[in-house]
């Protein structure tokens, strides 16, 4: 089991990434579950595959799990859902010590990270991430939100979870595309600042979506190290250095937003395309060679991903796109920064973009 810090100031966790931890959920979260009652939100599709594991880990150490389980996808974070998850959670008569588990991929996690937050001032959760995107991504560094019709991630609050226990077993269950999507978060480490891990990408992220179990764990871990790196810096977004965390999600959550937040388009996926999007951009703009932009896009195409916005089929222009854009929580004195690259490895936050070349810009890709 590899065990990541995450060394946030006063609130310090780890990360722990291994096959078989479901089974340890007791002792690993040890000190953490106080009371018999446990309990746990999750999805219908994990639970239905994961439940019982789960169940059995608990009971077998005196415990008695609570399940809220709730729809798969996109839509579960709602205002709705936000509100019934907090009337269950105080039926429960969860006080501020307990621990909420949140089990599931990144919807459930933001979604229980979110309402821990804010149920009597704030409570603690415990991440058990059971999706590749969340295990490297959503469910590291306190970012936790709900959906609004305006956009993605509108309302949420910093939140740091108190444990993350990633089961790497639980990938053997997950579609390939799944699979794929959640590959595009592992491979924007090496192209913020990583040149030698996008390297390793390149030459072993087959394998790895394959199924080979140490290419996973190297994966996982390095990814989540490096995120606790980047989170350690810069909790809250403040010195911009966490902003190159949100590579490709510019151009992803506009694209997400088009397709209706639905499975026609995965977060991942939109975040894929958005990576290829922003090298492109930077190569037309002059500060990043085609070789390079274009190598983005051949190493996702080669693991059987989308890799161009063409490919979308989209039935709208480059303006409504950037359009999208402008309801980017991001936006800061009416301006929109935008991360782009100076090379593979180089990547920067760029507060000039002309809206209307990166409209036109937008027209050619689609």
């Amino acid at each position: 089991m590899a065990v990541i810090p995450v060394d946030i100031a006063g609130r310090p966790y780890e990360v722990r990434v291994g096959t078989g931890l479901l089974d340890q959920l007791v002792p690993l979260a040890k000190g953490k579950l106080r009371k018999r009652a446990v309990p746990i939100v999750t999805d219908s599709n994990v639970h239905r595959i994961w439940g019982e594991r789960v169940e059995a880990a608990l009971r077998d150490n005196g415990h008695e799990p609570q399940w809220r389980i709730l729809p798969p996808g996109e839509s579960t974070k709602s205002w709705q859902e936000l509100a019934a998850t907090i009337d269950w959670l105080l039926a429960l008569e969860v006080e501020r010590g307990d621990h909420i588990i949140a089990l599931g991929g990144g919807v459930i996690g933001d979604l229980t990270g979110f309402a821990a937050s804010i149920l009597k001032r704030g409570c603690h959760f415990i991440q058990v991430p059971t999706t590749l995107l969340a295990q490297v991504d959503s469910s590291v560094g306190g970012k936790t939100a709900i959906n609004t019709p305006a956009g993605k991630n509108l309302v949420g609050a910093f939140h740091q979870p108190a444990l993350v226990i990633a089961d790497l077993a639980v990938l053997k269950t997950l579609p390939e595309r799944e699979l794929q999507a959640g590959y595009a978060e592992v491979v924007k480490y090496g192209l913020i600042d990583d040149a030698d891990f996008f390297d390793w990408c390149t030459r072993n992220g087959a394998a790895m979506l394959s199924g080979d179990a140490a290419l996973r764990e190297y994966a996982v871990a390095h990814s989540v190290a490096a995120k606790a790196r980047i989170v350690a810096e810069d909790e809250r977004e403040t010195t911009g250095r966490r902003a190159l965390l949100n590579l490709g999600h510019t151009f992803g959550h506009a694209l997400e937003a088009e397709t209706g937040f639905s499975s026609e388009l995965l977060h991942g996926e939109a975040v894929a395309i958005g990576m290829v999007l922003a090298a492109r951009y930077s190569a037309r703009r002059g500060q990043m060679d085609q070789a390079s932009a274009d190598r983005v896009a051949d190493h996702f195409a080669q693991v059987g991903m989308r890799a161009r916005l063409a490919h979308l089929k989209l039935s709208c222009s480059g303006g409504d796109l950037v359009t999208h854009m402008l309801h980017d929580k991001k936006m800061d004195a009416g301006t929109l920064p935008f991360l782009l690259l100076k090379g593979i490895g180089h990547t920067y936050l760029d507060r000039d973009v002309p809206l209307d070349d990166l409209a036109n810009f937008l027209d050619g890709e689609l």
